[in-house]
């Protein structure tokens, strides 16, 4: 393959990817004109059932009509050949012979009308299952759409602050350390303190039971000065 080739192979490449992109770009605008357009034809669908309904329903009472007319006349010709008019009954024969014929016509036109009912009637509750179905899939994949972008948002902004998110770290934990050890000083201050308030009570008990002479007492302070005076 010569560099021409290769060359208008690529930009055929590219073309088509472009292409995808741009049809990716509009799917789920393609997909809600779709949904659109089959509703709309579903709509002419429940219309065309509900004239065909009505013609079935129609030509059913045609067909009781016509069958209540054979009846009506086969019981006149019974009762002329009752009456020996056999010519009157063969008058009313010939009348039954056009309703029967009549009759079959709108007894075939019912069950063509039933037929077609019926079939609308499927291909209407299969279209409603199937725009049902692709509304439930575009609802997901909007859904989700819409979480992939709040992902590849928050993705965004955390690789973006990823240094100010570990500066803000450090200082925090600088401040635990300094907290930790003020604590630690304000603790060590108050042990010393009750260290030192156990010292003077345990002092204050060996002197009040004698054991312990006070230095600070005036009889203390006459002692000293008088072993002073005798030294020198």
């Amino acid at each position: 393959m010569n560099v021409w080739s290769k060359l208008m192979t690529a930009l055929r490449g590219g073309a088509n990817e472009l292409g995808e992109a741009m049809v990716d770009s509009q799917a789920m605008r393609i997909l809600d004109q779709e949904i659109r357009d089959a509703d709309e034809e579903l709509k002419k669908a429940r219309e065309a059932l509900a004239e065909i309904m009505a013609k079935h329903k129609l030509a059913v009472d045609r067909a009781n009509k016509s069958q209540a007319k054979v009846s009506e006349y086969e019981e006149y010709a019974v009762k002329a050949l009752e009456s020996g008019n056999e010519t009157l009954a063969l008058e009313v024969a010939e009348k039954i012979a056009l309703l029967e014929s009549s009759m079959k016509e709108d007894k075939e036109q019912k069950e063509a009308y039933a037929r077609s009912v019926e079939q609308l009637r499927h291909s209407v509750q299969q279209a409603q299952s199937n725009i049902k179905r692709l509304k439930q899939q575009v609802d997901t994949l909007k859904a989700t759409e819409t979480v992939q972008k709040a992902q590849v948002a928050v993705a965004t902004r955390q690789g973006g602050s990823q240094a100010k998110l570990h500066t803000a770290l450090e200082s925090l934990e600088r401040i635990k350390q300094k907290q930790a050890e003020r604590s630690a000083k304000l603790e060590a201050s108050q042990e010393i303190v009750e260290l030192e308030d156990a010292d003077a009570q345990l002092q204050k008990k060996l002197r009040d039971a004698g054991i312990s002479a006070d230095t600070n007492s005036a009889n203390a302070i006459l002692e000293r000065l008088k072993a002073r005076a005798v030294q020198e």
